[in-house]
């Protein structure tokens, strides 16, 4: 039985000795080829019956495509790549690793706000061009964080943030007030969100209701001076209003890890923008997670094979009553 580790960094680690003792094939991928186009993705599940995937997009006509297809093992939380229903149709089952990287990506989100926060990339890029401009930004400490969904990503940020001296306001349709409050963070409406944050970071799944949250509309409503992250999901932001709130001065600076589309195409135009900081949606790759999303995904894989139902980790195929790993 092969399994396909196409998940970043995934072509060594413990899920390949795992996988192995349970009688699957471990397959690593070819990293010189890009697993977002659709026919480069079909090769490489051929004859597999599971896949430790990343955010490579699973179509309809991937899942059609890749008959021997049990199991859609994705690292981290999301799976709006996926297309679930799909999935529902031919009885793949699509799993995440929820809990083991919300540290990594909160890290990332820190680091890119005390960058941007303190004149990076620009700092260096005049250093490096031999000019010597000298001048200064808004102390961090003291400045206000809005933080747009407080699962366990949005928390671990508010922590590290608080310990900073930040001051942590947030919005969470999912939360009551007296639950923010219990975590030192004070509730706020996403109008006033918007009015009072130095910082805004999006930690919330692409929904119908999420999807461009960020817009002309909401830009307009951020604090002059204002400094976007997001380590969340590109359809989160309209990326064309974006860079015409940083073209115009509105926002001071976007601090970017997921876009929407990736990779991020040559052309785009958030390329040419200064204050901007992007990296290639890794905000939750460290070692220790990129070790213990690995170990269960395979966990995962292994378990559905042996006939049991890790609900917990499941995101689609929610009434059905006889799956088997046996077609």
């Amino acid at each position: 039985m092969k399994v396909r580790c196409l998940a970043l960094n995934a072509d060594q680690g413990p899920h390949f000795p795992m996988l192995e003792q349970h009688g699957f094939t471990p397959l690593p991928a070819n990293r010189n080829v890009n697993f977002h186009q659709s026919d480069i993705l079909i090769e490489q599940l051929q004859g597999c019956v599971g896949v430790i995937a990343g955010t490579e997009p699973y179509t309809r006509r991937v899942i059609e495509s890749s008959p021997e297809l049990r199991v859609i093992a994705r690292i981290g939380v999301g799976f709006d790549a996926v297309d679930l229903a799909a999935c529902d149709d031919r009885g793949v089952v699509v799993t995440t690793t929820p809990g083991v990287n919300h540290h990594a990506v909160a890290e990332h989100a820190i680091a890119m706000l005390m960058a941007l926060g303190r004149g990076f990339p620009d700092r260096d890029r005049y250093v490096r061009e031999g000019s010597w401009k000298r001048y200064s930004t808004p102390r961090i400490e003291g400045s206000t964080l809005g933080l747009i969904g407080l699962g366990r990503i949005g928390t671990a940020v508010a922590r590290r943030a608080l310990g900073l001296g930040m001051r942590v306001i947030a919005y969470d349709p999912g939360l009551d007030d007296d639950a923010i409050r219990k975590m030192e963070i004070e509730p706020r409406e996403l109008d006033d969100l918007y009015g009072q944050s130095d910082y805004v970071s999006l930690h919330l799944p692409v929904t119908e209701e999420t999807h461009h949250l960020i817009n002309r509309e909401t830009l307009a409503r951020m604090k002059p001076g204002a400094v976007l992250i997001n380590t969340a999901r590109g359809a989160l932001v309209d990326e064309a209003a974006l860079c015409e709130a940083l073209q115009d001065g509105h926002l001071r600076g976007a601090g970017l890890d997921v876009f929407e589309v990736e990779p991020l195409p040559s052309d785009s135009p958030l390329l040419k923008l200064d204050h901007v900081l992007l990296s290639g949606h890794l905000a939750g790759l460290d070692r220790e997670s990129q070790r213990d999303t690995l170990t269960m995904a395979a966990q995962t894989i292994i378990r559905l094979q042996q006939g049991e139902w890790p609900g917990e980790v499941i995101q689609n195929l929610h009434n059905c009553q006889d799956w088997s790993w046996a077609r």
